[in-house]
């Protein structure tokens, strides 16, 4: 069995968009998010600096990808994606090798 995956997005905000504001628009993502198949967790933080880390764990690769490529098409997210600077975007995918709860 592969292993789960972690996909990891960091991000700042565009300018004028506030914490509160965009933390609003980003809950309103988790009904995509949690719809994919493969979906097992998702965590979102900010940093006092004002980069945004955004975490979720899928079942494997193919999940992640197919969730990635799908998630411009769903109208509830427009608000979120486009708060986000786009040039200060960064995502990466890692093999989970340890996880407590």
């Amino acid at each position: 069995m592969p292993n789960r995956v972690i996909e990891t997005v960091t991000f700042k905000l565009n300018e004028g968009v506030s914490r509160e504001e965009f933390a609003r628009a980003a809950e309103k993502m988790n009904t995509y998010v949690t719809g994919c198949p493969g979906f097992i967790s998702r965590r979102l933080s900010c940093t006092e600096d004002g980069t945004w880390i955004e975490h979720i764990e899928w079942r494997d690769m193919d999940a992640a990808k197919a969730a990635a490529a799908g998630i411009g098409d769903d109208p509830a997210n427009a608000a979120a994606l486009s708060a986000i600077s786009g040039p200060t975007v960064t995502m990466m995918h890692s093999d989970l090798e340890v996880s407590v709860n």
